[in-house]
C-alpha cells in the first residue's frame, strides 16, 4: 500500500521520481503549479509537450487523463501532466478529479517511479473547494492499487495543508 505524506512547500523542489503537474489541456504552460514547473524545469519540458501536441495529443490532453514527459532541470526524473476539472456547483465532476490521481499513479507505475509528488489538483485556479479536493485526492490515492511506494502531497499554503491533514486523518 502506498504511503501518503504531506508537506508544505514548493513542488518544483521535491526530490522524487515524478512530479505531477496540474496542467491545462494545451500542455504548453500556464499559471500556478503548471507555470512553476515549466519555469523551473526549463525549455526541455515545453519541447516535450510540443512534441506530444504534434503527435497523438494534437487536440490537447483530455480532462482526467495523464501523460509523462522529461522533468528537464527539476530534481525529479519525470513530470506527469494531468488536466483537472474545473469545479462546478451544478455538475458533479468528482470522477474526473479522481481519474487525475488514478491515471497519474498508473503512469508513474509504468515509468517505474517509486515516489510521486502531487499538487492539490483543481484546488487553485480551477476553483474546487479545498476540503473536497483534499478528501477526493487522499481517498483516491489510498484506494488505488499501485507499485508507487510514496505519494507526497506538496501543498503551497497553510489552509490547503490543513485540509489535506484533515482528509488524511479521516483515513487513518
Amino acid at each position: 500500500m502506498v504511503e501518503v505524506t504531506l508537506v508544505r512547500g514548493d513542488i518544483t523542489e521535491q526530490d522524487v521520481d515524478a512530479v505531477v503537474n496540474a496542467a491545462n489541456s494545451s500542455l504548453l504552460g500556464g499559471g500556478g503549479v503548471d507555470g512553476a514547473i515549466h519555469r523551473r524545469g526549463g525549455p526541455e519540458i515545453l519541447a516535450a509537450c510540443r512534441a506530444l501536441r504534434a503527435g497523438a495529443l494534437g487536440g490537447g490532453l483530455p480532462t482526467g487523463q495523464a501523460v509523462a514527459t522529461t522533468a528537464g532541470r527539476l530534481t525529479a526524473r519525470h513530470v506527469i501532466h494531468v488536466v483537472g476539472p474545473v469545479w462546478s456547483a451544478t455538475q458533479d465532476r468528482s470522477q474526473l478529479l479522481r481519474s487525475c490521481y488514478q491515471q497519474a499513479l498508473r503512469v508513474a507505475a509504468e515509468l517505474g517511479a517509486e515516489s510521486v509528488a502531487f499538487p492539490a489538483v483543481s484546488a487553485g485556479a480551477y476553483g474546487w473547494p479545498r476540503e473536497d479536493a483534499a478528501r477526493i485526492a487522499v481517498g483516491t490515492v489510498l484506494a488505488t492499487p499501485t507499485s508507487v511506494r510514496e505519494a507526497r502531497f506538496v501543498l503551497f499554503d497553510e489552509a490547503t495543508h490543513a485540509a489535506f491533514q484533515t482528509a488524511l486523518g479521516e483515513h487513518r
